[in-house]
């Protein structure tokens, strides 16, 4: 078994764990190449269906190429496919892009808040149908108890904190002091009432594992990750107004691959291209308040 088999099995173990063991689960699509290749593994796990739903938290702001790419694969996966929105926000215009609020405050607001109102359904959820394509009002407003993440470890330092099944309080927020242990691949799956749990099947993964295993099951991927001839491809995504590409001529995933094997971006941080990473407090604080 080779090191990719590995992370496979376990990541598919702990998926396969996470919904025997918890009710009301729900799982994060942020249309990326990480919850890509989680999605793929869902799929894996389960022979094809994915028996949960998938959430995007969609800001409004994201980079056109990602809604298409979501709605078609949604369509074509048949998903039960779930958006979320700070509508208020968005509506109002209290958003970064529109010169009233800054980057942080953006983030908590369309990413954290939308995300918290989205799960414990007390704002409105839309949902696809396939029928017509469209994203109507969900009828179902039953809080999501779990929710299955695609973050690593080696992605950002408070995401290196995090344990494969780590709870949250009734209002979403991520005390890093009490996180449960987790020894020899036993994983504490019991919590308190009230309590919100993450599950994080890619701790484990790499950069370079992720784009390995994309080379390796053909897995599709946003075109926004290659260069399309202008010497720039985007490294990580987000929104549009807050993510920057990087100088690469990298046009496919075994490209990206020699670039990472080759060490040019030892250096330099995978979301370095993230602007809101940079503010005062960083992610570490919006994360403990909720965000992703």
């Amino acid at each position: 078994m080779d090191q990719l088999e590995h992370l496979e099995n376990k990541s598919i173990y702990l998926l396969r764990e996470a919904y025997s063991q918890i009710k009301n689960l729900c799982m994060l699509w942020s249309i990326g190449k990480d919850s890509t290749v989680l999605l793929w593994l869902a799929r894996k796990a389960f022979f094809g269906h994915v028996p949960f739903p998938l959430v995007h938290i969609d800001t409004s702001f994201k980079i056109s190429e990602m809604i298409t790419y979501r709605d078609k694969f949604a369509l074509e996966w048949n998903l039960t496919m779930i958006i979320g929105q700070n509508k208020e926000a968005i509506h109002s215009k209290q958003t970064f892009p529109d010169g009233i609020i800054d980057r942080t405050q953006c983030c908590q607001s369309l990413k954290t808040t939308a995300l918290k109102d989205t799960l414990n359904g007390k704002k409105p959820r839309y949902k696809l149908n396939h029928n017509t394509g469209n994203y109507e009002l969900d009828s179902n407003n039953e809080p999501y108890t779990g929710v299955i993440v695609g973050i690593r470890s080696d992605e950002e330092g408070s995401r290196s904190k995090e344990r494969y099944f780590s709870p949250r309080d009734e209002h979403n927020n991520w005390n890093i002091a009490t996180q449960p242990p987790e020894f020899w691949n036993q994983y504490k799956t019991d919590f308190l009432p009230g309590s919100h749990i993450r599950i994080h099947p890619l701790l484990d993964w790499t950069e370079l594992n992720i784009w390995e295993y994309i080379q390796r099951e053909n897995i599709p991927t946003v075109s926004l990750y290659y260069d399309q001839g202008t010497g720039q491809r985007y490294r990580s995504l987000g929104c549009a107004p807050c993510t920057n590409p990087v100088c690469s001529s990298a046009k496919n995933p075994q490209e990206i691959i020699v670039e990472l094997q080759s060490g040019r971006f030892a250096n330099i941080a995978e979301r370095s291209g993230r602007a809101q990473d940079n503010e005062i407090g960083g992610l570490e604080e919006l994360r403990k308040e909720g965000y992703m």
